[in-house]
């Protein structure tokens, strides 16, 4: 399995913008496609975006469509998510996650998951 560290999380006010990135060791990065979740106090975990393994196939959450964009750079093992024009409701821990499955929007079809990095939008 691939090993997965998120980063770049924290306390912004509405209408700001946070760069989330994930960083993958272990097995080749190339073979998986990667997922963004997230999970609000009292929620269940929500797909948020995820980008298959060569970066030509991308989705996102209807909340999130045009505001968020996921993007991935192979030659350095990581992905990242670019958060604009945050609402408070994006407030969660946000979990970046890898699969070898086509399917991207499934979290159990995730098998490696990173810690998380909590994200706070504030009115």
């Amino acid at each position: 399995q691939v090993q997965l560290v998120e980063s770049g999380g924290g306390l912004v006010q509405a209408g700001g913008s946070l760069r989330l990135s994930c960083a993958a060791s272990g097995r080749t990065f190339s073979n998986y496609g990667v997922g963004w979740f997230r999970q609000a106090p009292g929620k269940e975990r929500e797909f948020v975006a995820a980008i298959n393994l060569n970066g030509a196939r991308t989705n996102y959450a209807d909340s999130v469509k045009g505001r968020f964009t996921i993007s991935r750079d192979n030659a350095k093992n990581t992905v990242s998510l670019q958060m604009n024009s945050l609402k408070p409701e994006d407030t969660a821990i946000y979990y970046c996650a890898a699969t070898r499955s086509f399917v991207l929007t499934r979290s159990s079809d995730y098998a490696s998951w990173g810690q998380g990095t909590q994200v706070t939008v504030s009115s």
